[in-house]
């Protein structure tokens, strides 16, 4: 059996290719292993992030590829197509971290009811989130448009959900209005989502391009949609809050200097602890990066098993309502598809209300 996987060159992202893997049968599978084919996934410019950091944060150790070449990890679904494993029956529906491939091995561990983890050795160096499969046959929320929501939004919104967590939990730094960079994004609307609900009197003001103003306006959860080049006719005579999407040292100074000692708390959403390099000596607070793991960890110890899933999962039950009318999903199947949809995605060509759900099988 063959199985094709979309790479791209490590050096160059838009350079991309396909190619055809041998796959094992059945009893050629490792014990416990699982054969898995990888049904639909989303691409977002997420993706394009881990690939921008794949050697950096490790993401192309997950799905290996030719020397010189990645295999862009995205979450989607995929079915059980040979099991080696007791416990897991072929027809199972897996939710997780896939490679651009229509087929993958999973070395089957710590199964549940409710999922498993892949024990590759080859994975064990990341988060253990991005070796974690969900086991979702049956469960309609992930199943048809509400699955693709899940795909699309789910793990860009538990960032989302740990940045509000954390500037709640530190009284926003005595800020009562919160700024957010890349206003367009999913992370960034999911922010805002849960500031704008749960965080009254916290006024949410939305930095964004004239391309996507109409867009971020229609959003209906920023009190105030402000483009970057008029960011000096924001008032600067309070104390505000700096959620930095962007990673746009330019904008960060600019906006360092407009609210000077006002700007008390300055926070790069990142995914690993850094120190901002060659960068001026700014007013204000000084910009720190935040790092998720750390705050899923204090708040797992704290809130005990289950606590975080509960307080998330209800999180998102209050953003799914909205997801209809904030994005179009787009189906794309096929090699030449999942290329065109990724090329439009690196290039930065492809809408904010747009979210791409792909397959490589015709």
């Amino acid at each position: 059996m063959k199985a094709t996987q979309f790479i791209v060159a490590r050096d160059d992202l838009k350079h991309c290719q396909l190619i055809d893997t041998t796959l094992p049968n059945k009893a050629g599978l490792p014990d416990e292993a699982l054969l898995v084919k990888v049904d639909r996934f989303a691409f977002t410019a997420n993706n394009i992030t881990y690939a921008l950091l794949g050697e950096q944060m490790k993401y192309w150790h997950l799905f290996p590829a030719p020397a010189g070449f990645g295999n862009i990890p995205v979450w989607g679904f995929g079915e059980v197509i040979a099991s080696r494993h007791p416990n897991i029956p072929e027809g199972e529906r897996l939710f997780g971290y896939f490679p651009m491939a229509t087929h993958l091995v999973i070395e089957a561990t710590d199964v549940s009811k409710r999922g498993l983890r892949d024990g590759a050795a080859h994975r064990q160096d990341v988060a253990p989130v991005y070796n974690a499969y969900a086991r979702v046959g049956g469960d309609p929320s992930f199943a048809g448009l509400q699955g693709d929501y899940q795909a699309l939004l789910r793990p860009l919104f538990m960032l989302s959900f740990l940045v509000d967590d954390f500037l709640a939990e530190n009284d926003f730094f005595g800020a009562r209005s919160a700024i957010l960079s890349s206003a367009s994004s999913k992370t960034a609307f999911g922010l805002a989502h849960l500031l704008h609900t749960q965080r009254q009197p916290v006024r949410v003001i939305g930095l964004t391009s004239p391309a996507n103003e109409h867009f971020v306006r229609a959003l209906g959860c920023y009190d105030e949609v402000v483009g970057y080049d008029d960011i000096a006719t924001l008032a600067a005579d309070k104390p505000v809050a700096y959620v930095d999407m962007a990673g746009n040292g330019a904008l960060r100074e600019r906006l360092h200097r407009h609210f000077g000692d006002k700007l008390v708390y300055s926070g790069r959403v990142g995914l690993t602890h850094q120190t901002p390099q060659d960068e001026p000596q700014l007013p204000g607070a000084k910009p720190v990066w935040f790092f998720a793991p750390d705050q899923i960890r204090k708040r797992a110890k704290e809130w005990g098993p289950g606590g975080l899933d509960r307080r998330f999962t209800a999180a998102w039950a209050t953003l799914v309502p909205e997801l209809d009318k904030w994005i179009q999903v787009t189906e794309q199947q096929g090699p030449n598809a999942v290329r065109k949809a990724y090329l439009a995605t690196l290039g930065g060509e492809v809408s904010p209300d747009q979210g791409y759900m792909l397959s490589l099988v015709e």
